[in-house]
């Protein structure tokens, strides 16, 4: 491995755990940050030439902890005596955990305080827990990089002039924050399950399974939470077909098209029973229990052909009412064009170009769709604008090789 490849990986594994351990030590999340982009910044400088260290996740921590004290010494922004003594011979026992033992998911209920707007929460908490670049954040949200690194910054703000403690929730906490944790959970699974830059992997695993572990502990401290049982259901069912998602030739297979014989049974099992106990409980589902319903419904099908379109379009029309977003009323067009043909689809997908003009799935929607219709110049152009805008290398060979079949006639 290069040393480049191993600041990689190390910012993947180890992002979240130097911004936690220094968040907790100096109760400050804008100095943790940037204490961790200088210590990573620094092994870019030196890990080539040195060599890459034996512990690199404790080299790391130790010089973001010197960046931060260093920065803090040159603000004067605390008592020195008093706070330096403190970083420098910490000597102090470790706080109780309290109701979270896990550092990361601590920080994660940490940064989805109330008091900041949803989508805050949840940008901000990408940036400091999953380690997710400005652009990977900016993408989920379908934002400028510009407008989603003020929205961050806004977020420290506050949270410095409110002076919100960084503390572990009480447990009478969790229910005002569990959403906005989901939502954070949620993204960085779908940041793995499909990553969106182009120098990533098009599939990364260690976000799925981290996503998967972290929502594991949020059910155990939560287990009557239907949603968080909805969440692990619908991380289960779709981390169940990751293996036949990209092919040996590095293209994304479709759903209708993957080998289901190399879906993990486990998961789908898994999966299948909490929505089974979900359905018992008589409650009504909320956004995370829909979408697993949907997804269980494709992995209960056999052959792609097996699979109930009218029920998954009967659970989009559920979903919609909870969550009337374009991207929903996309996969909803979708489903109708399964159901109803391609030409009942393509009109509703029309309907929602204003909304999604830049976002790439959209115009490979309508590219397929008008590839069944036939109407091939007005396909070549939709594919040209996906392949433009998507980032995923599985998908734009994937897109691309779509392209080409339809020639340039």
């Amino acid at each position: 491995m290069s040393a480049a490849e191993a600041v990689t990986r190390a910012h993947r594994e180890q992002w979240a755990r130097v911004v936690a351990a220094l968040t907790r030590r100096f109760g400050d999340l804008d100095i943790a940050e940037e204490a961790a982009a200088e210590a990573f910044a620094t092994a870019v400088e030196r890990w080539p030439a040195d060599g890459v260290p034996p512990n690199p996740g404790a080299w790391l921590t130790t010089t973001a902890t010197r960046k931060a004290i260093d920065r803090i010494r040159r603000e004067n922004k605390r008592d020195d005596k008093q706070r330096e003594a403190r970083m420098v011979h910490d000597d102090d026992p470790p706080e109780p955990l309290g109701a979270l033992d896990d550092e990361r998911l601590r920080l994660i209920f940490t940064c989805c305080h109330p008091a900041l707007a949803m989508q805050t929460r949840v940008a901000l908490t990408l940036r400091m827990v999953g380690g997710l670049t400005m652009p990977e954040i900016a993408r989920a949200f379908l934002v400028t990089e510009a407008a989603m690194g003020q929205r961050i910054t806004r977020a420290k703000s506050k949270i410095k002039a409110a002076r919100i403690p960084y503390r572990v929730p009480a447990p009478e906490d969790l229910p005002a924050r569990v959403r906005g944790v989901l939502a954070v959970l949620y993204l960085v699974f779908n940041e793995g399950y499909l990553a969106t830059g182009p120098d990533t992997d098009p599939v990364r695993h260690d976000l799925t399974a981290e996503a998967i572990r972290l929502t594991r502990l949020v059910r155990a401290l939560m287990p009557t939470d239907g949603e968080v049982a909805g969440l692990l259901a619908l991380m289960l069912l779709t981390e169940a077909r990751r293996t036949a998602r990209v092919s040996a030739a590095g293209e994304l297979v479709p759903l209708g098209e993957q080998d289901r014989s190399a879906w993990d049974a486990g998961l789908i099992a898994e999966g299948h029973q909490l929505m089974h106990e979900r359905l018992a409980s008589g409650e009504a589902p909320g956004r995370y229990q829909i979408l697993a319903a949907i997804n269980a419904v494709h992995t209960s099908a056999r052959d792609v052909r097996d699979t109930d379109w009218s029920q998954v379009v009967a659970l989009y029309d559920q979903l919609v009412r909870l969550d009337p977003s374009p991207i929903i009323a996309l996969n909803r067009a979708i489903a109708v064009a399964e159901r109803d043909g391609p030409e009942v689809g393509l009109a509703a997908v029309d309907t929602l170009g204003d909304n999604l003009a830049g976002y790439h799935a959209y115009h490979a929607t309508r590219a397929e769709l008008l590839r069944r219709l036939g109407v091939g110049r007005e396909s070549r152009a939709a594919y040209d604008r996906a392949i433009e805008l998507a980032g995923n290398t599985a998908e734009t060979a994937y897109l691309s090789r779509r392209r080409a079949a339809l020639g340039d006639g």
